[in-house]
């Protein structure tokens, strides 16, 4: 599967989904009524997976969407990268022990739930999951370059080259033990490189609001566990949530709730 890694335009950006479907289906019908819509790009910031109610009927609403909305991309966060890596979907080192580390640290017991198989039972949970859901876990970018956006995970390290670690995301270097620009939580907190010309987009770290700061914006407002999931129109910084009730960002942005959705694309949900 091909997800698109160079993109521009307009965007929505949505943060961790966590397997929670009935949140993402409102807020992807608020994204589709949102201007521009035929030309926006939508990009999910990873962590589709664990945690929330229902990751395999999660990860089915992406893909039909995908389907519908062909300009929509997304890239790998590290629960989906643990998941990949302990069912052998991705090349990773058997030193890096993912298996364990995925089933002792990632909450991941929601996942094999939503599989309906035994939890732990990573050959049963390969063969439960479909085809095209694997497929799509497997080929997750780590980085979506935009002309004035870097959607990545976790961040970047703001003490290397942003060309340096742009090279190393590109290629998705499995042979690391620990992905930092998936993994890691400092970075949340964290300036951009010196050298970084751009916005980095991120999700990985929960708040209660989105933080949109220069040069940063940090997306996941759920943490896979309560409150609504979040997304922001770019350029405009308009914030949309699965919500009913109107908040405001930490930043003061405006943070957007709308009707009931009509729920037009949704297929079969």
């Amino acid at each position: 599967m091909n997800l698109a890694t160079e993109i521009e335009g307009p965007v929505a950006v949505i943060g961790d989904v966590h397997g929670q479907v009935d949140k993402l289906g409102v807020l992807l019908d608020r994204i589709q009524d949102a201007p521009d819509f035929d030309r926006r790009w939508v990009v999910f910031v990873g962590d589709y997976v664990d945690r929330g109610p229902d990751t395999r009927a999660a990860l089915e609403m992406v893909l039909e969407f995908m389907e519908y909305h062909p300009r929509t991309t997304g890239i790998a966060g590290n629960h989906d990268f643990a998941m990949c890596a302990s069912l052998g979907l991705i090349e990773a080192p058997e030193y890096s022990n993912w298996a364990d580390r995925w089933l002792d640290h990632y909450d991941a017991q929601s996942t094999f739930s939503s599989y309906g198989v035994k939890y732990g039972d990573l050959d049963a949970l390969y063969q439960a999951v479909p085809a095209q859901q694997r497929e799509f876990l497997a080929s997750l970018p780590w980085v979506v370059e935009h002309p004035e956006y870097l959607f990545v995970h976790a961040g970047l390290d703001p003490y290397s080259a942003t060309e340096m670690q742009l090279r190393i995301l590109r290629q998705r270097d499995f042979s690391l033990n620990r992905p930092q620009w998936l993994c890691e939580k400092k970075y949340a907190e964290d300036p951009v490189p010196a050298d970084c010309t751009k916005t980095v987009v991120s999700g990985h770290v929960w708040f209660n609001d989105v933080i949109i700061r220069p040069q940063r914006i940090l997306c996941d407002t759920t943490g896979g566990r309560e409150g609504n999931l979040s997304a922001v129109l770019l350029p405009e910084m308009q914030v949309l949530t699965s919500g009913r009730q109107q908040r405001r960002t930490s930043a003061n942005m405006p943070v957007m709730s709308a009707p009931e959705p009509s729920r037009s694309w949704w297929k079969f949900w």
